[in-house]
């Protein structure tokens, strides 16, 4: 032998080979079961919403006091591609965009700084102002979505059970966040009568201050005895409507209940949040979100086990719909990959057992699961889950992954055929073909380099296909 010939080497070490191949085979069958499944790779949105709130202004006045001293404090972040602001009376609104190219590392640090900016500035703004309120949270995805509705329950009731369904959620693996949709914040109204109101020539405005002035939360301080310490609360917390209609008003010499001149109720808030319907009935959404690398076929199990639970404890008449069902998509792209996986693996059967004879065909066929094996420790290691753009790259490489061994094979039985023996049959075709083979792979695989090292988001969104097809012809 001159120089390496992995061929030579595996035949002389005959049992050591097959141990390899039996440890490759079982490492990637444990990676395929333990790797995260899910519709899309994780990919980072470079866009911060920064709105900030000033009640009774006009719109020229927030576009100047606002929005224009808050967009020249943003142009001094880093990575800054471009601000895009509406403003509307009132209501400024500001869209950070970052350059496609800035690293995905360095984003959560930027966002910091632009908390950091505004909130330098936020004592200029003028008083009166609510905010500036940041939401960098795009990136989230409710891939599983339950409604919730109620026959013979007030929204109230509704509510309670669904935030106890909510606090069960986030105790399942893999979960990483748990919102409400469609949930409606309770109000007590309080409507003056007009006609009362002018009869006593009250000031509606003074009445607004004393009940304002009444529910107000004051520290009162405490008392500290011997032994223990003792809160001290003021009094006069409303706690039901009934409290305002007792509220007394001094006016003048005279003493009136707010029940004489006012009527209250209980209500939610008008206009109404964004509501939540299901086949046309009302209903409170919870949307589940996974938390990266998590797999979502195993949240759906975990859900379904945890929805058992629930579901046995709710009362009739609290109905439970699944809305959005993200595992199905996911285990369909699944199946599809296998189905074209079984799919290849008979065509390369019956193309090698037609043209190579059955062993030899046997022997390529047995180069699919091997390298597959490779690649999903590979793609563990790696940390890369099975999702459209890797299955895709999988379906891309299976085409390519045969090649190198029906060339060996055919090789083989090439100098078989000329009367050579087997152990020289084999250790030649790794000297005559190693490198060209060798040479092919590379210049595939550098035809996928830029996909790999592409600065910009399509470049992170389809980081994989590039990894996942190195690995596969590299295997």
């Amino acid at each position: 032998m001159t120089g390496v010939n992995l061929s030579e080497w595996a035949i002389r070490h005959k049992a050591l080979t097959i141990y390899f191949m039996v440890v490759t085979l079982i490492a990637g069958a444990y990676a395929y079961v333990s790797l995260g499944r899910n519709e899309d790779p994780p990919f980072t949105i470079r866009v911060m919403v920064v709105q900030t709130l000033w009640p009774g202004a006009t719109q020229d006045e927030t576009m100047q006091q606002v929005t224009d001293r808050i967009e020249k404090k943003l142009e001094e972040i880093a990575y800054l591609d471009y601000l895009k602001s509406y403003t509307t009376a009132g209501k400024s609104t500001i869209f950070v965009s970052l350059l496609d190219s800035s690293p995905k590392e360095e984003v959560p640090s930027v966002w910091y700084q632009v908390r950091k900016k505004v909130g330098d500035i936020a004592h200029t703004l003028p008083q009166g102002t609510r905010g500036p309120f940041f939401n960098d949270e795009f990136s989230d995805t409710f891939g599983i979505i339950y409604a919730f509705t109620a026959d013979g329950y007030s929204h109230r009731e509704l509510r309670d059970y669904v935030e106890l369904a909510r606090s069960r959620f986030l105790e399942v693996p893999d979960i990483a966040k748990v919102d409400t949709i469609g949930a409606q914040d309770e109000r007590i109204y309080v409507e003056f009568s007009a006609q009362r109101i002018a009869e006593l020539e009250l000031d509606r405005f003074a009445l607004i201050k004393a009940l304002q002035q009444q529910n107000a939360v004051n520290p009162s301080g405490i008392i500290q005895t011997h032994d223990e310490r003792v809160l001290v609360e003021v009094s006069g917390k409303f706690l039901s409507e009934q409290d305002f209609l007792q509220l007394n008003f001094a006016i003048g010499n005279r003493m009136l209940r707010l029940g004489d001149i006012a009527t209250v109720s209980r209500g939610y808030t008008d206009p109404p949040q964004p509501l939540f319907r299901v086949n046309g009935e009302n209903a409170i959404g919870l949307a589940v979100s996974m938390r990266s690398s998590g797999d979502m076929l195993a949240l759906e199990r975990n859900l379904q086990q945890a929805m058992r639970q629930l579901t046995a404890t709710l009362p009739i008449g609290i109905n439970l719909h699944l809305v959005a069902d993200q595992p199905k998509v996911v285990h369909d792209a699944v199946h599809d990959f296998m189905e074209a996986l079984w799919e290849a693996i008979a065509i390369v059967l019956g193309i090698s057992f037609l043209s190579l004879g059955v062993r030899a065909g046997l022997v390529v066929a047995c180069s699919i699961p091997l390298v597959l094996a490779c690649v999903f420790v590979m793609m563990d290691m790696w940390g890369v889950d099975f999702q459209r753009i890797s299955l895709g790259a999988l379906i891309i490489a299976l085409g390519l992954l045969v090649d190198d061994a029906m060339i060996t094979v055919e090789s083989m039985i090439t100098k078989l055929e000329q009367g050579w023996d087997a152990f020289h049959s084999a250790t030649y075709a790794y000297t005559t073909t190693a490198f060209p083979m060798l040479t092919g792979t590379l210049v595939t695989m550098i035809g996928f380099v830029p996909v790999g090292f592409a600065k910009s988001g399509a470049g992170e969104y389809t980081f994989s296909l590039f990894l996942v097809v190195a690995g596969a012809l590299l295997a």
